[in-house]
């Protein structure tokens, strides 16, 4: 059995002297970029960076310009600042930070030519999650959380802002529902006049939006605050002059990324199966205000991720399809797509392709892939330039360590060809391997720079073959595929996983005494599940997992969205909330398993991976449960990460050594 405090162990010393190397020259410099915003000309580039300055908390965040080459700090201190948006005619830079209280992000404004502070904003009642600048540049548009908000499973899924309330440490945690705390509203602020004004009515949350024209919003929005709300949530556009709403669409998916024409005609709009909000990657439809009709744009099978209006007919877009990053711009009046860039290097944010387009058609992103570290390009039509790169010796030591990755393929076993990336240590197989099973199910892994998750190379660096699979329900490839995993999660989506295991044995580069799982959220889920259905692992690390989907229901703050997409009744004997519970097929279970959770999770409570871990114990087999009292949903904070990756590594050590690279 492991020791309960890891931290004098020769494992946990060799994993920290590993996370200095690799961050320790980057210390004070952003070490991952997101966010990237541009000026319609070009000329002027900003992106927001995440900065360690030693192995403590999480990263902060800063805002950087981009100048011959070098990015160049344009905030400091130790407050966050994110989201940079330039203003339409390249003289105003607004940004957002927490600088007046941490975690509360406010509206910044920096004017060009301006050797002061940046000028703050009015303080809104809550925190700003974006703004935007209206097409004419003269107001911006708030989107704003109330402190008790609810964060989505990508960001942490916990309350937005901490409050203590100047309570003693014994008083009771008092929860009744959702308060007024937990609304996300609308607001105006005008530039000129410093006024700003709220502009969502009460009684309407809304969770995303964006200009249409110089006086009306679209925007996503739902009659109820809760997460479960977002599921369901409506396309509605808002009048600035006489507070009217109208619904545009009603989906029977989820709805994101709403982009209004600058002249006000159009609004775009992606319709997508969706897990988790912010993860919507799915099909373009516009709507003309005009006539009333939708149509909807040809893609060439692109799960759409993020769109821009360049003009009053071209809407620009990027997302994935198949394991690449497209981006595009439809001529909307005449139905006429044009591809930009289709790519198998990773372009944008954490889970989907992002970027901002220029007025002639190009686009910035952020580029990278397992084996390049995070730089800012300027891509058009035939040409790229790079503008900056975040390389420096400690993605070098990285590089030397962590492998290599390649795209594979192989047919389920009902013959569906499936798609996934094996990292994998240098020499020939076979390899002890480590399935890596991604959260939500509707999301999917590109070729990213440690594939955005630190145990991969760490893995790959003590000898071990990483595998990353994209079963049905993954994005990029069609609203059909994504939604077969509807109602039958942990069936065919667990046998495309356990199919890909086998064309790796057969093809000689995964040895079949040594597999592992590991992965969070759903990824969690397929975890703790597929021990319960296969006796062929050696070792499991289920993070942030649902075990039971029916105490799930009432301890989740998205219960709602588990019962919809099992499509089960909770009560009925036998129905999928039951058969599907890995909890209650414990009993099958002989894989050693390291049950991992957040304390603070609303998404999957910590009393999941503890459902799990007693069963398993009740069964006779060896179960630890790990459970970070900071961490929501996943984890996130150092030392604790550094604890996190040292056990995982000697759970994997423990039961399925690797023999090279030790």
């Amino acid at each position: 059995m492991l020791p309960t405090d890891v931290r004098d162990t020769a494992e946990y010393e060799a994993v920290h002297s590993y996370l200095l190397r690799s961050h320790e020259p980057a210390f004070g410099r952003p070490a991952a970029l997101s966010e990237p915003h541009t000026s319609p000309d070009g000329r002027r580039i900003v992106v927001t960076g995440a900065v360690l300055d030693k192995l403590a908390g999480v990263p902060r965040t800063a805002v950087y310009a981009v100048e011959d080459g070098e990015l160049r700090a344009i905030t400091s201190g130790t407050a966050s600042a994110r989201y940079p948006h330039v203003s339409p005619d390249g003289r105003t830079l607004a940004f957002l930070s927490d600088r007046a209280q941490p975690g509360r992000f406010q509206l910044h404004l920096l004017h060009e030519g301006c050797m002061s502070e940046a000028e703050a904003a009015p303080a809104v009642p809550g925190t700003v999650e974006y703004a935007h600048w209206s097409p004419d540049g003269t107001r911006l548009l708030l989107g704003v959380a109330g402190l008790g908000a609810d964060l989505s499973g990508g960001q942490g899924a916990r309350k937005n802002v901490a409050q203590d309330g100047g309570l003693p440490e014994w008083h009771p945690a008092i929860d009744t529902g959702p308060g007024e705390a937990s609304w996300r509203s609308l607001w105006l602020y005008t530039v000129a006049t410093g006024e700003l004004s709220r502009v969502s009515p009460e009684g309407m949350n809304c969770w995303e939006a964006g200009w249409c024209g110089p006086s009306r919003l679209a925007a996503v929005t739902s009659d109820a605050p809760a997460e479960d709300d977002w599921y369901g949530a409506v396309l509605t556009l808002i009048e600035l002059g006489t507070g009217e709403c109208r619904e545009l669409l009603r989906s029977d998916v989820q709805l994101g990324w709403p982009a209004g024409s600058p002249d006000g005609r159009y609004v775009g709009v992606v319709e997508a199966v969706c897990s988790d909000r912010w993860l919507v990657a799915g099909e373009l439809s516009v709507i003309d205000l005009r006539t009333g009709t939708r149509s909807a744009i040809d893609t060439a099978g692109t799960d759409v991720t993020c769109l821009q209006w360049l003009d009053a007919d071209r809407l620009g877009y990027l997302g994935q399809r198949h394991l690449d990053s497209v981006a595009a711009i439809a001529d909307v009046p005449h139905g006429k797509v044009t591809e930009v860039f289709s790519t198998g290097l990773s372009c944008g944010g954490l889970f989907y392709p992002e970027g901002t387009f220029t007025a002639d058609g190009g686009v910035l992103v952020v580029q990278s892939a397992y084996r390049l570290p995070p730089r800012l390009a300027l891509v058009a039509a035939g040409s790229e330039r790079v503008l900056a790169s975040t390389s420096h010796p400690g993605t070098d030591f990285l590089l030397s360590t962590c492998g290599n990755a390649e795209a594979v393929t192989w047919n389920s076993r009902d013959g569906l060809e499936i798609e996934g990336i094996l990292c994998t240590p240098p020499g020939d197989g076979p390899h002890p391997l480590v399935v890596n099973v991604h959260g939500g199910p509707v999301w999917a892994y590109r070729d990213t720079w440690s594939m955005h998750a630190p145990y991969v190379p760490l893995l790959v660096s003590r000898g071990y073959a990483v595998f990353h699979p994209n079963p049905r329900g993954s994005g990029g490839r069609g609203q059909e595929f994504a939604g077969a995993v509807v109602g039958d999660m942990g069936g065919a989506d667990a046998l495309d996983i356990l199919s890909g295991i086998d064309a790796l044995v057969e093809r000689g580069l995964a040895d079949p005494d040594r597999i592992g799982l590991i992965g969070g959220s759903y990824g969690g889920f397929m975890s703790s599940w597929l021990v319960t259905q296969d006796q062929r692992f050696a070792a499991s690390v289920p993070t942030a997992p649902v075990t039971d989907w029916c105490s799930q229901t009432f301890t989740s703050n998205i219960g709602g969205w588990g019962l919809a997409f099992l499509q089960a009744d909770r009560d009925a004997p036998g129905a999928p909330a039951q058969d599907r519970s890995p909890v209650l097929h414990a009993g099958k279970v002989r894989t050693p398993c390291l049950n991992v959770a957040g304390a603070k999770d609303l998404c999957t409570p910590a009393g999941q991976a503890q459902e799990f871990h007693q069963a398993l114990l009740a069964h006779g087999v060896e179960s630890v449960l790990a459970v970070y009292p900071l961490e929501g949903h996943g984890i996130r904070m150092y030392p604790a990460l550094t604890d996190y990756l040292t056990r995982v590594v000697m759970w994997f050590d423990r039961h399925m050594p690797a023999r090279a690279g030790r």
